[in-house]
């Protein structure tokens, strides 16, 4: 009872307005149905102006000022099981018996009619916008101070029969009706989970089957073109160095990209989405892949610029493969020019540039789907970035990108940033 009726009695609890999507509401004109949110409060102030009505009915005191009093203490509980409906409950008992005296009506105590009525609405809206537990002892109470407001005040005509019984019924039905929203709500909640869920499940068997075609086409090549790329030099007699060279780089990427499709293929396979254990690459293996692009014949420079500093390791690695994807464009598109690569360490984020020239040389471009960039524009709009990939008039092509950085995150200085440049 105390954490029902005594804990944060006056508690400020506004009654929200109800989204219109019953039945009622549905056969409504259309013009009107948007009003319909506020039925329950309209109905609360149709009891209230009822009770004041009702008390000038009766004619409580034989005076209007009385009259007013006696109803308008009353509809004012009413009204205020709007916005503290646990107080308007103890404010309607407490002042049963001041209405009862004010209106001189000792034979109608302990309930004056209109008193009667109001704190019957009173514990049927408290009792909806509460827990059944509330109104169980909303009724104990009220029953408690019936029988002794009886016994104290010796009325020839008590109705407290007559308000325990009305009581009764009326927390009855609305504790019914309660209980039924609430399965109601539970079904709802428990239907939402249930296609989430199935959502869910749908989703990792079309992101498996993905990655068991990606596993069955993709590594079967790239593990043919390691195997393939191995053995070749001993099929030739006497290989130069540099063809040498050239098949150890391309079984170093084949195995190098055999390890990040699993890594991937592990991420889509996995239920809770989680990281793979392998680290990420940062921009602090950019060497490394410059390096790599160089053996396969490309030309490329690198300019960092700014403080270099540790930035989130989503932008390190969304950095990291936008440059990555940048440079195997320039591999596919334009063989054989130089590229470059500019690194900018700014106020508030990261600049990334990576420009290449013309086609040169005897191989021809390679044509492509352009998911590489819709793939960089991805990531960039992930990161809330902004992203430019066009022409330039030597007939090249540039991709420019900002990433930026939250200032907390613009910690990391000083020698670490030093063996990185």
């Amino acid at each position: 009872m105390r954490e029902e009726l005594f804990h944060d009695a006056f508690a400020y609890r506004p009654l929200a307005p109800r989204t219109a999507d019953g039945w009622f509401s549905r056969h409504l004109p259309r013009r009107i149905r948007g009003y319909a949110d506020w039925n329950r409060h309209a109905l609360v102030v149709a009891a209230a102006l009822f009770t004041v009505i009702l008390a000038y009915q009766v004619g409580l005191g034989g005076d209007e000022g009385v009259y007013l009093v006696t109803g308008g203490v009353s509809a004012f509980a009413v009204l205020m099981t709007l916005v503290r409906p646990v107080g308007a409950w103890w404010i309607s008992l407490g002042s049963a018996p001041f209405t009862g005296a004010l209106g001189n009506s000792w034979d109608g105590l302990p309930w004056t009619p209109p008193a009667f009525f109001a704190h019957i609405v009173v514990m049927v809206v408290v009792a909806l916008r509460t827990r059944p537990r509330a109104a169980v002892w909303m009724w104990l109470v009220t029953a408690v101070y019936s029988l002794g407001a009886e016994v104290l005040m010796r009325t020839s005509s008590p109705n407290t029969p007559q308000m325990l019984f009305a009581s009764a019924l009326a927390l009855l039905v609305t504790t019914v009706v309660h209980v039924r929203r609430e399965a109601q709500r539970e079904v709802t909640v428990q239907r939402t989970v249930t296609a989430i869920e199935r959502d869910k499940r749908t989703l990792l068997e079309e992101r498996t089957t993905i990655a068991r075609e990606l596993h069955d086409v993709v590594a079967h090549h790239m593990s043919v073109v390691a195997i393939q790329a191995e053995a070749a030099p001993y099929r030739v007699q006497n290989p130069p160095p540099e063809l040498e060279q050239a098949f150890v780089t391309i079984r170093e990427n084949a195995v190098a990209a055999l390890t990040e499709l699993r890594r991937v293929l592990g991420v889509v396979r996995a239920e809770d989405y989680e990281a793979p254990d392998a680290p990420q690459p940062t921009l602090a293996d950019l060497d490394r892949l410059l390096d790599n692009v160089r053996d396969a014949g490309l030309t490329v420079d690198k300019v960092i610029t700014g403080a270099v500093r540790e930035l989130p390791q989503g932008v390190e690695l969304s950095a990291y493969r936008i440059v990555q994807e940048a440079l195997s464009n320039s591999l596919r598109h334009a063989p054989g020019a130089p590229a470059r690569v500019e690194v900018g360490y700014v106020l508030g984020g990261l600049g990334l540039r990576v420009v290449n020239g013309p086609a040169t040389g005897l191989v021809k471009p390679s044509p492509g789907a352009g998911h590489g960039i819709t793939g960089m524009r991805e990531r960039v709009t992930m990161l809330d970035g902004e992203m430019t990939a066009e022409a330039t008039p030597e007939g090249g092509y540039e991709v420019t990108v900002f990433l930026p950085v939250p200032l907390v995150d613009r910690t990391a200085t000083g020698p670490a940033g030093e063996d990185r440049a």
